[in-house]
């Protein structure tokens, strides 16, 4: 018996990286798991691998649609038969120096990160509020907390998930949907192998684990918040980085 067994989430970002990790988890705990993304490709070839684990649909969709948004929460509750849980993993970086930033940049990073998420929100909460359940977790980052250079419009974006999530934890709790945050820290993904070799072990030097976290250990929070265990868990944040900030 897996911890969510029969219950369908719905996971953005999850064509690699953290997405896809928390997606394989949550086959694994026994949930019929609807994967979105833009990068179809890369979407179909991880629909093919964790349906041979359990149950999945994928669905490429800009987040910052609303349109597409709640044509593809349709969908999932038309074939799943209910939307119980949301990880909101996707997002993007545009960084720059503030002074060197132009607008566009901001905006277009406030669209996805922030705006794309709402869009999510938005779509899954009539179908949780209907049957009383739910499950939202939202994806932060530590540079809403610590800030981080060059990331002014990345931070903004991150330190209005971890303010509107405590905000809507407080008014959907009484419809039995808990609303909750994660705030990673320094994770091996794609984007950040992409840093030469030498520039992730100065930073790993400065970690108390002296080591960056796998998908896999965000993925974990994911599956504990999503479950019953988290039953009393709302309108709240869990920073997963190692202990670094």
């Amino acid at each position: 018996m897996g911890r969510l067994d029969n219950k369908v989430a719905i996971i953005t970002g999850a064509a690699g990286g953290i997405g896809y990790a928390t997606a394989e988890k949550f086959v694994e705990e026994g949930a019929k798991v609807v994967i979105c993304d833009m990068a179809e490709e890369r979407l179909k070839n991880a629909a093919e691998e964790l349906g041979k684990k359990g149950e999945v649909m994928w669905a490429k969709v800009d987040i910052c649609d609303e349109e597409a948004v709640n044509e593809m929460v349709k969908n999932a509750n038309d074939r799943f038969g209910s939307v119980d849980i949301l990880i909101n993993i996707a997002g993007i970086t545009k960084d720059a120096q503030f002074y060197k930033m132009d607008l566009a940049q901001f905006r277009q990073v406030i669209d996805v990160n922030l705006m794309g998420s709402v869009n999510m929100c938005k779509a899954v909460v009539p179908y949780m509020m209907e049957q009383r359940w739910g499950r939202i977790i939202n994806t932060s980052s530590v540079s809403a907390l610590a800030g981080n250079f060059g990331q002014t419009n990345y931070a903004a974006s991150k330190g209005a998930i971890l303010a509107y999530t405590r905000s809507m934890g407080h008014e959907l709790a009484k419809y039995g949907i808990t609303v909750n945050s994660i705030v990673p820290g320094a994770i091996l993904t794609p984007m950040t192998m992409a840093i030469p070799e030498d520039i992730r072990a100065q930073k790993a030097a400065r970690f108390p684990t002296k080591r960056w976290g796998e998908p896999r250990e965000i993925a974990n929070v994911y599956a504990f918040l999503a479950s019953e265990e988290a039953s009393y868990v709302n309108a709240t944040s869990v920073t997963v980085d190692g202990g670094f900030y």
